[in-house]
């Protein structure tokens, strides 16, 4: 099952000429393709009483976390709050060699590329804090195309990797790491 995810995930984003598109998106609301004009998008600091908030209010299955290392948000021009992202240090310890970080929640309300622009800023925050790797998961059935587009990569299951946790389903590592380095 986890080989069949990884090759429908590989193809959902090959490259990244879907964002370079003619801003042609696939509108959730009526399932058929609209021609937008994308929002601007502003990374922002944000508190995070506010992100747990947000993130109550919009994620479908995460609790918000309790505590994040750091929280960032992206929102448009006008100033609305459209997604927030959560760093912390790792909670599967195998991983924990000092250097890596991973995104424990993002949440957005759907707005076009803003998955993507927090995935990105969280790497760029996570850099700038020292961290060499930041890693992040997803459930076996969702593609992770803002991952893709973020410059993540997916991970094969590494050794000690439990696949079928049963309180959350079956999840897939990504990570993103400093070029030529190892974490």
């Amino acid at each position: 099952m986890l080989a069949a995810s990884a090759a429908r995930i590989r193809k959902t984003c090959p490259d990244k000429s879907m964002e370079r598109r003619n801003g042609i998106q696939k509108n959730a609301g009526s399932g058929g393709l609209a021609t937008t004009e994308k929002p601007r998008l502003l990374i922002s600091p944000v508190a995070i009483q506010t992100a747990r908030a947000f993130t109550a209010w919009t994620h479908r299955y995460l609790a918000p976390p309790a505590a994040a290392e750091f929280v960032i948000g992206v929102q448009t021009s006008d100033t609305t709050l459209v997604g927030v992202a959560f760093v912390d240090t790792l909670a599967f310890r195998a991983f924990d060699d000092g250097s890596t970080a991973e995104v424990v929640c993002l949440s957005t309300d759907g707005t076009p590329n803003a998955c993507s622009a927090l995935l990105g800023a969280a790497w760029r925050a996570a850099q700038t804090e020292g961290y060499r790797r930041l890693i992040a998961y997803t459930r076996i059935g969702e593609p992770g195309t803002s991952l893709c587009a973020a410059g993540f990569r997916l991970v094969p299951s590494p050794v000690g990797w439990d696949t079928s946790r049963t309180d959350e389903g079956a999840r897939v590592l990504w990570e993103i790491r400093v070029a030529g380095g190892r974490a």
